[in-house]
């Protein structure tokens, strides 16, 4: 059986991606299938960061090829992230493609935790990786992300960010003492949120994760209808009165016209360190029930552990202080479902529109 463009687009269309769901050939993913003799080839292009999950991709389709006749395969597999649309009204960032609000409707439920491990995740499969620290009362990711320092200023207009473990950030606890109280009325904060955000000289960055004060007050509300944001991921506990609270979040987004890329289930279970005895301290089973009623996704759970906080209190959260561990692989697997979410949203054409001039002849 000697292989032919037919074959070989007919095997590709049985490969699934493991991480859409969906095969090579309906995603587009396959392209320029090529047959020159026994030789068939195939360049695979996937819109989100991937990068542990090539070689499998490349292998499922070379061992496609191969079932199609193929003497010999090959399978060129890259990544292209592209910015995707926001808000009506709103334009993408220049130097940003894809804005992820990390966001609770209480504090204490590990938000920031979260939005850094997830940052570093994203850079992890290959993205590059901004994070907006938006928490101007409790700023964390300057001790989570191990960064010390005031960002420089070569223009005195604008601000070049602080980077570390592959992340460029900015925060306002970059720009005050620690101890330091923030004791500002909210179009304050709001002001300060939008220079740190537009006045940061970030560097072609993918996916810039803004970790979001927690709650949904006047603060937060204005932050989603000025931020162009391409989706939101709420972050919560099995914990009824932390649902509660972070159904408000998912309706503040849904309000703003703001997808919700998922949900994340934190401190969903604790396995005692000395028996082994598992228990669900703070419930079971709620991010399903809450992503049942609202037709979301629970994109993972993560567990109750000291070392996720030990980890992220020394400035080297899981992912890079464990990047093989089971934590920071459910990290990883978030970070992929949030970025297939944002891949299957309507790409943003506003940068590439030619600009309509009209002059007097």
């Amino acid at each position: 059986m000697s292989v032919t463009i037919e074959r070989a687009t007919e095997a590709l269309r049985t490969v699934i991606d493991p991480n859409t769901g969906k095969d090579l050939v309906s995603s587009r993913a396959a392209r320029n299938i090529k047959v020159e003799g026994e030789r068939a080839s195939v360049d695979i292009e996937l819109g989100y960061p991937a990068a542990s999950q090539l070689e499998l991709i490349r292998s499922l389709a070379t061992t496609a090829l191969r079932g199609a006749g193929a003497l010999e395969a090959d399978a060129r597999v890259t990544m292209k992230i592209v910015a995707h649309t926001v808000q009506r009204g709103l334009k993408v960032l220049p130097n940003v493609k894809n804005i992820v609000a990390v966001a609770s409707g209480k504090g204490g439920v590990g938000k920031s935790t979260v939005a850094a491990n997830l940052a570093l995740a994203l850079a992890a499969e290959g993205a590059r990786v901004g994070v907006l620290d938006a928490d101007i009362y409790g700023p964390s990711q300057p001790t989570m992300l191990g960064i010390q320092g005031r960002p420089e200023s070569t223009d005195g207009k604008t601000m070049e960010p602080l980077e570390n473990h592959g992340l460029q950030a900015i925060s306002i606890g970059f720009l005050i003492d620690t101890d330091q109280p923030m004791v500002w009325r909210g179009p304050m904060v709001t002001q300060a949120l939008q220079q740190l955000l537009m006045q940061t000289n970030w560097k072609d960055v993918d996916y810039l994760v803004v970790d979001m004060p927690p709650g949904t007050g006047d603060i937060q509300l204005t932050l989603s209808q000025q931020v162009p944001v391409t989706g939101a991921v709420i972050v919560t506990t099995p914990q009824d009165i932390a649902l509660l609270d972070a159904r408000k979040g998912l309706k503040m987004f849904d309000k703003v016209g703001v997808p919700i890329l998922g949900l994340v289930e934190n401190m969903a279970v604790h396995a005692c360190p000395n028996c082994g005895h598992v228990s669900h301290i703070f419930g079971e089973g709620g991010a399903a029930r809450m992503a049942n009623e609202y037709g979301v996704e629970v994109l993972g759970s993560l567990p109750l552990d000291i070392r996720i906080r030990e980890q992220a209190d020394s400035g080297r959260p899981t992912v890079i202080a464990d990047p093989d561990g089971a934590v920071a692989t459910t990290y990883k697997s978030i970070a992929r479902k949030v970025a297939i979410r944002i891949a299957e949203k309507a790409k943003d054409m506003s940068l590439k529109m030619p600009a309509i001039k009209v002059v007097n002849t």
